[in-house]
């Protein structure tokens, strides 16, 4: 008779912890869905919202930081918008073209080493077309599809003038903004890059 009694009243503490827990668990349930359907503007939970709340002032507000009280100030005289390309300021016309010419010059001190760095970008960016030598028969010419462009030693531009006469400004301006068939390669080479090309292509200039 005691062992029957103990052994009805273990299945009760059983049941009791089983209604006690499925209690908790819809109890729970049935609060986590009332809250999120009394505001469909709810988020729900959140986990570190300091992560992505804006700790930044916007443009517009006022900003204690400062003697004028303003977010926005003016950059310091000098300084450079970040991927602002000084070079960039002619246009990508026959007008542009020339002024480049007459406004620019190399930055870059000609040296074995940079010689050989636009040597090295001439023939992975211009070659396929402009030929290991610069004359204009490269591997895509060879294709028979496209039309050669002028030897850099011995052609004439289609814009005027000698190819080997090209300056400086001529040619960063052409391998920014491209001519005719040529794409432009303001995104693929930097502006250093470029006038690295410019100085290898100085070079080919005098091949003959």
């Amino acid at each position: 008779m005691l062992l029957k009694l103990s052994t009805t009243k273990g299945n009760m503490l059983v049941m009791n912890k089983r209604l006690i827990i499925c209690t908790a668990f819809l109890t729970v349930a049935a609060v986590t869905v009332i809250s999120s359907c009394s505001n469909n503007r709810s988020t729900g939970l959140e986990f570190a919202r300091n992560m992505y709340d804006p700790i930044g002032y916007n443009p517009d507000q006022p900003n204690k930081n400062f003697k004028d009280g303003k977010t926005a100030q003016n950059p310091p005289a000098g300084t450079t918008p970040v991927g602002f390309d000084k070079y960039d300021i002619y246009p990508n016309t026959l007008e542009g073209y020339q002024a480049a010419s007459a406004g620019m010059a190399n930055p870059i001190p000609v040296s074995v080493a940079t010689l050989e760095q636009g040597k090295t970008l001439y023939l992975n960016m211009c070659s396929h077309c402009h030929g290991l030598e610069g004359k204009g028969d490269g591997s895509i010419v060879k294709l028979g599809k496209f039309p050669a462009p002028p030897s850099y030693s011995t052609g004439n531009s289609s814009r005027g003038g000698s190819m080997k006469d090209l300056t400086d400004g001529k040619i960063y301006h052409t391998i920014t903004h491209g001519v005719n068939l040529m794409g432009p390669h303001k995104s693929q080479l930097s502006p250093e890059q470029r006038w690295k090309v410019v100085m290898y292509v100085h070079e080919l200039q005098k091949l003959q």
